[in-house]
């Protein structure tokens, strides 16, 4: 299997509509996991195009912009996705009367906020949803992490793991979205990693 994964990465990891067209082949449970970040509308509009009814799941931490919730009920509305949210088990009013504010990356209890506000959601998300073919829009400028990254791969559990822009620039999406016409919002903060180029676990646990 991952030597026909090799060859798949090799031949489409540079072209995302194709490679996105092979990996709807390959399974019946297809997601598509947004944070709606700068740049989400191509990973978005590539899979929704091609397919309209695949699942686009969300976990809302409930940090979000103000913007960054305006951004998304709009592109779902433009885009017509199949949003399926998935929230924390206890909300941002509760965490904080209890906890006090989010706690910084220094904090010891940074870990067990990210485990509870991003890891957790996505887990019950795969458990309840059992995806076998999840698209991404992580790509390779992000982190040094996600620089070793494919544009494919096969998790522990089964899971394909795609990643179409992997290997495109800030440039090549910007393009893409001048191209077809798609809206962006770089008023966005994640909780969870804080600083642009840090990780927040959930791609290198899944």
């Amino acid at each position: 299997m991952s030597e026909s994964l090799d060859i798949i990465n090799r031949d489409l990891g540079n072209d995302p509509e194709a490679l996105i067209r092979w990996a709807l082949e390959q399974g019946s449970r297809p997601i598509c996991t947004t944070n709606f970040r700068p740049f989400e509308a191509v990973i978005l509009h590539m899979v929704s195009r091609q397919r309209t009814d695949v699942p686009v799941v969300w976990m809302d931490h409930g940090y979000n912009t103000e913007a960054t919730y305006r951004f998304a009920n709009a592109l779902v509305e433009r885009l017509g996705l199949n949003l399926i949210t998935y929230l924390p088990r206890r909300t941002r009013a509760h965490r904080e009367a209890v906890e006090g504010p989010m706690p910084g990356i220094d904090d010891p209890r940074h870990a067990a906020f990210t485990q509870e506000v991003k890891l957790e959601p996505f887990e019950r998300a795969l458990r309840e949803m059992a995806p076998d073919v999840w698209f991404t829009a992580l790509r390779a400028e992000d982190t040094a992490e996600r620089a070793q990254m494919s544009p494919v791969s096969r998790n522990a559990d089964g899971l394909l793991k795609v990643a179409p822009l992997l290997n495109w620039t800030a440039r090549d999406l910007y393009r893409y979205l001048q191209e077809h016409d798609l809206p962006n919002e770089f008023d966005y903060f994640d909780p969870t990693k804080v600083e642009a180029k840090r990780e927040c676990g959930l791609h290198l646990q899944h």
